[in-house]
């Protein structure tokens, strides 16, 4: 009887020890597979870091490339406000330049009138020369041009005295001007029709 107790014994034994290993190799199965995760998690997490720098370093670029144009923009702009700054003024000198430009055009047949005329001119150019100084010019308009709608205002349309005056400029009543290079009075010119 003792012999078989010890033999349930051994066999219990082997049984232990094979459960053991089992179970030994059951778990160092899982520390390597848990070790296998956790690195592939720490190269997730260096990926997904790297991905943020990236992401970080992009969104800086962009920043700093909307900085750059804000900067360049208004730099355009405030140089264009410097060059119109004066628009309004210009706007409102303009009928004093059409007055003694009309002045000049009545003293011309008027001989006896030739010392005030000298006067009228004198004063017409110190004043023409001061605005252009300051970036007035004159849009230059002749008879016989070919009417443009983005430089002229037509005002009226008449028959045209020949064939090659029909579509294009017969008289300038009303002088044009640029500030610069922006149009602050369109020249009112008549067409042939």
């Amino acid at each position: 009887m003792l012999w078989l107790e010890f033999k349930d014994y051994r066999e219990m034994s082997k049984k232990e020890d094979t459960i053991e290993e089992q179970i030994t190799n059951e778990q160092e199965t899982v520390q390597v597979v848990e070790n296998q995760e956790v690195e592939v998690e720490v190269v997730k997490e260096e990926l997904t870091a790297e991905e943020i720098m990236q992401a970080e370093k992009d969104k800086f670029l962009r920043l700093f490339a909307e900085f750059e144009n804000y900067k360049k923009r208004t730099s355009r702009e405030r140089i264009e406000l410097f060059k119109t700054a004066g628009q309004e003024l210009m706007t409102s000198l303009l009928p004093i330049v059409d007055d003694f430009e009309r002045a000049l055009a009545h003293t011309e047949e008027d001989s006896e009138a030739e010392e005030l005329r000298k006067g009228v001119l004198l004063i017409y150019q110190k004043l023409y020369n001061t605005l252009e100084q300051k970036g007035l010019s004159k849009i230059e308009t002749k008879q016989g041009d070919v009417f443009n709608a983005e430089f002229h205002e037509a005002i009226t349309q008449i028959p045209a005295p020949s064939e090659d005056l029909k579509g294009k400029v017969i008289d300038c009543v009303e002088n044009g001007y640029q500030l610069g290079n922006k149009i602050i009075r369109y020249p009112k010119v008549v067409i042939g029709q």
